[in-house]
């Protein structure tokens, strides 16, 4: 039997594969991710929407490598890591068996497809947390509402909450490429099975759809709770004019 080990990083910030192919000269690159492999033996996938993976790369080949990246794409941040183990067994049907993908023979075209199921794991788990910052965000301006019984009546920290709203629902649609089947398996079948059972256990559709509907409810609640703060201001609005009319009126009186 042999093992295999991928690390996944995921920064918050995208990649380019064209500016990084500079300082990566013996990289490999395909319109999907930039592939190379490292002096200890250890490959490395990285790909536009801000995540790269390692394959049997140990810790300080990593540290390396992320030393290099950092040179050539400052001020990356941090979004999230995780780690996942492949384990080779001649025969073996592909299946996820606690948490351990197990195959008959991981190609290189299966590695691919692991590296890339894992970076789109990584990369939707750092929306989920900002998605859910906005929904809990939303919950508590709708509390707030529900307990005064009128909008707020500045408009000004809402339509900045809408626009970011707005913003990360976009980031997330223009994300929906990750779902599409990667290259690698359509010659591969045991690229494809890995993709099917991979997906399965990162739940990546049920996730992606989840963080669609909330981003929906957030825009929606926040777009009402902005059409009731307009009301309450053309109200104001109306009376204030009621008001300097009846005004005008008394003073015409008064003058005469």
């Amino acid at each position: 039997m042999t093992s295999h080990t991928f690390h996944a990083v995921a920064f918050i910030e995208n990649l380019s594969l064209k500016e990084l192919a500079t300082s990566f000269p013996e990289a490999k690159r395909t319109p999907r991710e930039l592939w190379y492999t490292t002096p200890a033996g250890g490959t490395v996938f990285v790909y536009p929407f801000g995540a790269v993976v390692f394959h049997n790369t140990p810790p300080a080949d990593r540290e390396r490598q992320m030393e290099r990246l950092h040179a050539a794409r400052p001020g990356l941040t941090l979004g999230s890591q995780e780690s996942f183990a492949v384990r080779e067994e001649p025969g073996a049907r592909t299946d996820v068996r606690d948490g351990t993908l197990v195959v008959d023979k991981l190609s290189f075209e299966g590695a691919s497809v692991v590296a890339m199921t894992m970076a789109q794991s990584g990369e939707m788990e750092y929306y989920e947390r900002i998605v859910e910052q906005m929904f809990s965000r939303t919950d508590r301006l709708v509390e707030r509402l529900e307990k005064a019984g009128r909008a707020p009546f500045a408009t000004r920290e809402l339509h900045r909450f809408i626009g970011t709203a707005i913003g990360t629902r976009n980031e997330v649609l223009s994300i929906l490429h990750l779902l599409d089947k990667p290259d690698a398996i359509w010659d591969d079948y045991t690229a494809d099975r890995i993709y099917h059972e991979l997906r399965t256990e990162f739940d990546l559709a049920d996730r992606y759809t989840a963080l669609e509907l909330k981003l929906r409810s957030v825009q929606e609640a926040l777009e009402l709770v902005l059409d009731m703060t307009r009301d309450s201001r053309l109200v104001l609005l109306e009376a204030s004019i009621v008001l300097l009319i009846v005004i005008e009126i008394a003073l015409t009186f008064i003058r005469h």
